[in-house]
Formats: structure tokens, C-alpha cells, sequence
């Protein structure tokens, strides 16, 4: 069973796992998921699909429950901050009470937003973190967090094989393009030839991870053996300015954009890098897909969506 199944990830984790023989149960409630993104998979005789919301108490039959459910761009999740805590935290319980019901093995979808704006640099997975618990983008950090804490809990308390995978930004087809998150808007307003709006100078960093070296991490930490719980980082370790990202789009798209600097978000993280040597140990996963190489793949399928709107 995958959650949040209809979104960016979730939907690309469903073709994967159909991909190699599972059956696969989509739940969504669609809020932020796109059927379209599953058009292609509807007639798939492996594949079913369900509205459901995480918040409430799920009964159905499953050997493992991925957790994805959870608006994930600044201008989703803070659009209904109390839902998107809900959805973290209710979810978390309600998923981890199926899977304690039905003895099934349960990933956690989990956030590099944990470490909040870092002062450690990069973040390995025994930093604990550097949060604002009553900024406005607690909602999701915090909310997170706690779920974390669940999910160590029912494992502590009640033996249920858990998995805690610490996402970095991941990019890729999909991407909503109104979700506000840097890669989809630089590339939308490159490709419209509006100016690509940067935050501050421009100078902090991300790290970006092509979706499909992203879901196969994933899958390696579900099938990893029962005692790697995690946190494990999964992202690319290549790390760029947002300046340099823009830059690049504007080249690859041969965009005439210009340049927007605009006063940066509040608790806006200054710099996000992951350390996957925990990854790399243990799972023998590493990203493959260099930025240039998805941003390829990306900017196309921006590029046919946008001709289908127009």
C-alpha cells in the first residue's frame, strides 16, 4: 500500500513497484495528488485505487505500507497548517495501527526538513536538529518530527517493523507546477519567460535528487532487513546555489528570463546537503542521474504540459 500514492513520489512509486511484480493498493485523498498522474496505471491488473483520507482509521490487507501522505511544497502545507499536522501525526498513528493490526512492515516518509536551518553542515542522521516549533513552517517540520517519534515508538513498543527515510528535494515529471518549490518554479517561468524569482541573494544551497534514483532508494530501505530502521538520508549529495540552479534552467531552456530577487520566507533553511554514507553502507544505494541529466527530463515534461494547457 502506498499513501499519498497519487502525488509527485507516491505515483512514481507505484509504477516501480508494478514495475517488478507487486500488487499495488494507491490511497489518496487528493488533496494535493493528481489522478493524471496515474492515468496510465488505472487498467493495470495489479493496480487498485482509493480515496481515503490518513487522518482516519484504515482497514484493509497489506505486507507493506509506504507513507507518503502529506502535502509536501511551502505553499501546500501551509495553505491548512492544522491539516497538515494532522495528516503527519494522525496519519502516522493511524498507519502505524494498521500495520501493528495486520503485521506489516511500514516506511515512513520522512523530511530533511527535520533538520530545520542546520548548523551542522552537511546533515548526517544523529543531528537532531535546528527547528522553529511555532514558525510557519512547523506545521510540516514539527509535524514530521513527531512522526518520527511515532514511528520509533510503536517499534520500541510494540515490535512493528518501521523504516524512517529522511527525503532531500527530489525533482523530476510530475512535479506540481504551481507547488512553489524551486526547481518546478524556475522552470514554469523560464519556459513562460517571466523572471525567475529568487529569495534573498540567492546564495543558499540545496541538493537535488532525480526521482527515479530517489524511489530506488526508497524500495532498498523497505527490503533492507528488519534491523535498519533508519533515519537514513536519501538525496544527492552535489550541492548547488539556488543562483546557479536558476542559471542553469535559463541556459537549458534558452529562456530570456531575467533574474527577480525577492526578501527571503521566513526560517527559510540557508543550506541543505545530505550525508548518504548511511546509505551507501547499508542499503549500497548512491544517486546516479546528475542535475543536468534530469533537468533534461524535467524541462520536457514541463514543456508538454504546458502545450496541453495552451
Amino acid at each position: 500500500m502506498v499513501t499519498g500514492g497519487a502525488g509527485f513520489l507516491g505515483s512514481h512509486l507505484c509504477e516501480a513497484l508494478l514495475a517488478r511484480g507487486d500488487d499495488v493498493l494507491c490511497v489518496d485523498n487528493f488533496y494535493t495528488g493528481d489522478k493524471d498522474n496515474l492515468e496510465h496505471l488505472l487498467d493495470t491488473r495489479h493496480f487498485e485505487l482509493m480515496r481515503h483520507d490518513v487522518t482516519f482509521p484504515l482497514y484493509i490487507e497489506a505486507d507493506q505500507i509506504y507513507n507518503l501522505a502529506c502535502p509536501a511544497s511551502p505553499v501546500h502545507y501551509q495553505f491548512d497548517p492544522v491539516g497538515t499536522t494532522k495528516t503527519s501525526v494522525h496519519g502516522a498513528i493511524n498507519m502505524l495501527g494498521l500495520a501493528k493490526r495486520v503485521k506489516a512492515r511500514i516506511l515512513q516518509a520522512s523530511t530533511s526538513e527535520v533538520y530545520g536551518d542546520p548548523e551542522v553542515h552537511p546533515q548526517e542522521e544523529s543531528y537532531w536538529g535546528h527547528t522553529n516549533p511555532i514558525g510557519p513552517r512547523a506545521c510540516y517540520d514539527e509535524g514530521k518530527r513527531c512522526a518520527e517519534t511515532l514511528f520509533f515508538d510503536y517499534h520500541r513498543q510494540h515490535s512493528v517493523e518501521i523504516k524512517v527515510a529522511r527525503i532531500f528535494n527530489t525533482y523530476g515529471p510530475r512535479m506540481h507546477p504551481n507547488d512553489g518549490r524551486v526547481v518546478s518554479n524556475f522552470i514554469v517561468q523560464a519556459l513562460s519567460g517571466a523572471p525567475i524569482t529568487l529569495y534573498g541573494d540567492g546564495s543558499q544551497t540545496r541538493s537535488f535528487c532525480y526521482v527515479d534514483d530517489l524511489i530506488a532508494g526508497l524500495i532498498a530501505l523497505m527490503d533492507s532487513e528488519a534491523s535498519v530502521t533508519g533515519p537514513i538520508n536519501l538525496g544527492n549529495p552535489d550541492e548547488f546555489t539556488i543562483r546557479e540552479l536558476a542559471e542553469l534552467v535559463i541556459e537549458m531552456t534558452g529562456s530570456s528570463s531575467k533574474l527577480e530577487f525577492k526578501e527571503l520566507p521566513t526560517d527559510d533553511p540557508r543550506q541543505r546537503r545530505p550525508d548518504i554514507n548511511r546509505a551507501k553502507e547499508t542499503l549500497d544505494w548512491k544517486p546516479t542521474i546528475a542535475l543536468r541529466e534530469g533537468l533534461v527530463k524535467t524541462i520536457a515534461h514541463f514543456e508538454s504540459l504546458l502545450r496541453t494547457n495552451d
